[in-house]
């Protein structure tokens, strides 16, 4: 059982420039006070086939955590354009944020993002060098959702309360609960 349950994250800015920096925020339940922060990550993935191209946009602890639903803003930086392969620029890439408690990642939420000109002209024929400030971004509502079972240091304060905070969660669904075409849902 997780202690910590995400319920939402909604993006600020979406769509928006490739330059620009992600903003959103996270919303999620917590059903025992937590003696460590949370810590938050931000990732961006511009080639799936190679993690060392992965970018840590930005991390942020939160903490103390209360019991009950609680929620934060979160600016991440854009990815820095000279660390994405020329071919993996146009395009989807992912966007992912993790959630750990003590150094054990407890949830990764996984975005698409398609990335294009701003204009048709540019979109039917792109130039040559990539001209980053006339790319925009858009995430894809739809979600992958991983969760892992962690040892958490605390335990729920009543049972019947952490089977309240689990209905409530229903907003993002386990990876594991979803079927085939069903398995991105929109927050």
């Amino acid at each position: 059982m997780s202690i910590v349950t995400i319920r939402n994250v909604e993006f600020f800015n979406n769509p928006a420039r490739f330059l620009d920096p992600y903003h959103f925020r996270v919303t999620f339940e917590c059903i025992a006070p937590l003696k460590d922060d949370l810590e938050w990550k931000l990732i961006y993935v511009s080639s799936p086939g190679n993690e060392e191209l992965d970018q840590e946009l930005d991390d942020c602890l939160v903490g103390p955590v209360p019991v009950g639903v609680n929620s934060f803003e979160f600016e991440g930086l854009a990815p820095d354009p000279a660390k994405i392969p020329t071919e993996d620029v146009l395009g989807v890439a992912a966007l992912i944020l993790t959630g750990s408690y003590r150094d054990q990642e407890f949830v990764r939420v996984g975005y698409y993002q398609n990335t294009e000109y701003d204009n048709d002209d540019m979109k039917a024929t792109p130039p040559e060098k990539i001209q980053f400030d006339r790319l925009v971004r858009d995430i894809s509502t739809k979600l992958r959702v991983t969760r892992f079972q962690i040892k958490w240091d605390v335990v729920p304060q009543t049972q019947g309360h952490a089977a309240a905070g689990a209905a409530a969660s229903a907003a993002v669904p386990s990876a594991n609960d979803l079927d085939g075409d069903d398995a991105n849902h929109s927050t």
